[in-house]
């Protein structure tokens, strides 16, 4: 190594015009501060080596880029840096140089010069605006204070740099020293650096400390609240096993042992299965290594809770009399033969097959036909737990299979959850509505019923939570919806569909008789004694107040009345109070569905169809009407795009057919057509109306009236074929309710009447057609 060291005096007068630049990249320079460098580069090394046999001067500029480079633009540099003194230089044999340099005063670069490997520039020196007066003592006083508590805060600076700062009379150098000892960006040192009004200097300078101030008090904030916490922890610690250790001598076990040995016995009593039992001892394995005070320690706990309360084994046992269950069912709902003759089907398989697994049933039908209630009696009459949950609305597939343990708070999904709550691994489980099961970004629930719903898989169910198999074959699993087309057709698949069809008007005075009368006079604190019925009275409120295929509108106006009396006796104006048909609406008010089917279709161009809704069967009624025009065509009652066709296709056949209907020829040309279907607010479509549309038109352009007691329903073709529609069950029920006592339906669909009972075929006549004209001939009168 080879050193050479400075010992001559310079002047600040005397400095050179033009000076080499020596580049800096990660520290601004100040007058009269030290500063040690390490030079690496050639051109940088050459520059050392010529200024070191001159006059040992040179500029030093911050590079606006931060990282050594081999080439340093003129752009790249700051124009404003610090002439230095090289005090002392050192070569090692790596070809590299150390030096020491001593700030001596601020310059401004005016021009660079070329035609050295280095980087020379013409500079022009500044001088210090100073202004010694009140505000700047006052100024060095703070950053004196603040420099100090800078030192108390930073334990890399040794104390003498405080008292150094004190004894600093010059306004300039304080600046310099406290901007270049303080923590802070070279962007904001350099801007100090480039300030000449030393007022200014100061302010900018008392800044950067405040800041810095601020900085180390909050780090000594959170190190003082870091060791608090440690401490503690420790100390806590500390007493811990000292406690363990008494505890050890007086021969007593701490309560993470006893807690772990009592779930040992409970997981051996339990007799778990095999997959389960292996899950539960590891997790208490787990937890027999874990700390109380630990969040993991109160999710292995929920996680053991839930395998040791679960009934792996536990089972009711089915009561196997036919004819008991056969009495309950009975008990519980009137009629529904056709759902109570599947369960005791079920039970007889059962009796004699212990083993058989079981059914999953969906009962569909319009609201208020007793599916849910259904369900209960069943759960009754097998001797089962009942656990029933809503589908409806359900968007996530957690809800079904459980959340993962790595979520916070996560739980088993409702399926477990329900299998807890019952107590038995083979209770009778409802999942109300599911066809309003939804989906969104959180997964399908319709398809992770696909397991719980399949009697070939559903004996491995497996929950996320659990994540182990749990068996579900013994579940009977009923399910309930309103319409079957929202149903997915794989997860339809694995269901026996019941149809659940509307009740008649005498099912419906019957029911009302035994079960909806006697339910809210118990509920509304009314003896038998006090109010009574007649049948008379109850038909009116079937027929005038309730349009329904079930009975939850006519419970509800039961309900009325029975608050109305209620009202009457508390208030002492009657003891007893028998409802007929002459003061029904005197409670509910005047008749709300008037029965106006005969007057409806008096005159030509009406006609009375039949259609199918989600609430079941309704009466619909085709208006036809025609005046002078230009062979227009108008639909209007919200009509849908098939319901649109059907009528378009039912001018086109009475055109084609005209000369046999005894239409004038000319008619078409000079009238228009409106086609209107009442209810307008109500959207309409499908083609079952295609027949009862062509019938209002015939009629309107033969002037011929329709039958007052019949109506229709049948898709048409342009040929006058009738094709078969859906629907036909709850459509013979509402015309059934309406009193209608003749329907002209497609041939195909006689078929469809099996299912309905005989009482209701015996007091309606059927037409079943496959052509039009045929049609024409029966609705027509003479």
């Amino acid at each position: 190594m080879i050193e050479q060291q400075s010992s001559t005096e310079f002047n600040t007068e005397n400095l050179p015009e033009i000076l080499p630049i020596l580049p800096l990249f990660d520290s601004a320079f100040f007058p009269k501060m030290v500063l040690p460098l390490n030079v690496s580069q050639s051109d940088s090394i050459q520059l050392v080596d010529e200024a070191m046999s001159k006059d040992r001067i040179v500029g030093l500029l911050v590079s606006k880029i931060p990282g050594k480079k081999s080439v340093y633009p003129h752009d790249d540099l700051y124009r404003v840096g610090t002439s230095a003194l090289i005090l002392k230089m050192a070569k090692t044999e790596e070809k590299k140089a150390q030096l020491v340099v001593q700030g001596m005063s601020r310059f401004r670069v005016k021009n660079f010069i070329q035609g050295k490997p280095y980087p020379q520039a013409r500079v022009g020196y500044l001088k210090d605006i100073e202004a010694k007066d009140k505000e700047t003592e006052a100024l060095m006083s703070n950053i004196v204070s603040l420099f100090t508590r800078i030192v108390d805060l930073s334990p890399a600076l040794p104390q003498e740099i405080a008292s150094m700062a004190k004894s600093i009379q010059e306004p300039g150098l304080l600046a310099n020293m406290v901007a270049s000892m303080i923590n802070s960006t070279i962007t904001e040192k350099q801007k100090v650096l480039e300030i000449d009004d030393l007022k200014e200097r100061l302010k900018a300078v008392t800044r950067l400390a405040n800041y810095q101030v601020e900085i180390l008090e909050l780090g000594d904030k959170i190190q003082s609240q870091v060791k608090g916490d440690m401490d503690k922890s420790q100390r806590e610690y500390y007493l811990r096993r000292q406690l363990k250790a008494i505890k050890e001598e007086l021969g007593e076990k701490d309560e993470v042992t006893v807690e772990v040995e009592e779930y040992r016995v409970k997981i051996e009593e339990k007799k778990l299965p095999e997959d389960a039992r292996k899950e539960a001892e590891r997790e208490l394995n787990r937890l027999s290594r874990m700390h109380p005070s630990s969040a993991e320690y109160n999710v292995a706990l929920t996680y053991l809770d839930w395998m040791i309360t679960l009934p792996w084994n536990e089972s009711t046992k089915d009561i196997l009399d036919i004819k008991k269950a056969k009495k309950v069912l009975d008990d519980d709902h009137y009629g529904l033969e056709k759902a109570k003759k599947r369960i005791i089907e079920y039970l007889a398989v059962k009796k004699l097959k212990p083993e058989s697994k079981g059914p999953i049933l969906c009962f569909a039908g319009p609201p208020g036909t007793g599916k849910t209630s259904l369900g209960k009696s069943i759960a009754r009459a097998l001797g089962r737990k009942f656990i029933r949950i809503s589908l409806g609305g359900v968007k996530d597939e957690a809800e079904i299979r459980g959340h993962r343990r790595t979520y916070v708070g996560a739980l088993p999904g409702r399926i477990i959850q329900g299998i807890r709550r019952a107590e038995s691994n083979n209770p009778v489980f409802m999942m109300d509505e599911i066809d309003k099961v939804g989906s969104d970004f959180r997964g399908d629930p319709s398809s992770a019923l696909l397991e719980v719903l399949d009697p070939e898989q559903n004996d491995t169910f497996s929950d996320h939570y659990l994540d182990v198999a749990f068996d579900l074959s013994k579940v009977m699993f009923i399910t309930t919806a309103n319409i079957l087309d929202t149903i997915p057709p794989a997860l339809r698949d694995r269901m026996e569909v019941l149809q659940l069809l509307g009740y008649m008007e005498d099912e419906k005075i019957k029911i009302a008789t035994r079960y909806l009368i006697p339910r809210q006079l118990e509920a509304h604190g009314l003896g038998p004694d006090q109010l009574s019925f007649t049948r008379g009275a109850i038909k009116r409120i079937i027929s005038g107040y309730t349009r329904e295929a079930g009975l939850r509108n006519l419970e509800r106006e039961i309900a009325t009345i029975c608050r109305g009396v209620a009202s009457k006796i508390a208030q002492g104006d009657a003891e007893s109070v028998t409802i007929k048909v002459a003061n029904v609406s005197k409670y509910l008010g005047p008749v709300r569905i008037p029965i106006e089917t005969g007057e409806r279709i008096q005159t030509p161009g009406v006609a009375m169809g039949l259609a199918w809704t989600q609430a079941g069967g309704e009466l619909l009624f085709v208006e036809a009407t025609a005046m002078k025009g230009k062979k227009g065509l108008t639909l209007t009652g919200q009509l849908g795009d098939v319901m649109k066709e059907s009528a378009i296709a039912a001018l086109s056949f009475i055109r084609t057919n005209a000369a046999e209907l005894n239409i004038p020829d000319d008619f078409f040309e000079n009238h228009d057509i409106h086609l209107h279907i009442p209810a307008g607010a109500i959207p309409k479509d499908g083609p079952s109306a295609g027949v009862t549309m062509l019938t209002a038109l015939v009629s309107l352009l033969t002037n011929k009236t329709i039958r007052k007691d019949l109506a229709m329903t049948g898709e048409i073709t342009l040929r006058g074929q009738i094709l078969s529609v859906g629907g036909i069950k709850e459509k013979v029920l509402a015309a059934h309710r309406a009193g209608i006592k003749t329907i002209i339906m497609p041939k195909w669909n006689k078929k469809d009447l099996e299912d309905i009972s005989k009482k209701v075929q015996k007091q309606i006549r059927f037409y079943f057609i496959d052509k039009m004209m045929e049609v024409l001939k029966i609705a027509l009168e003479k």
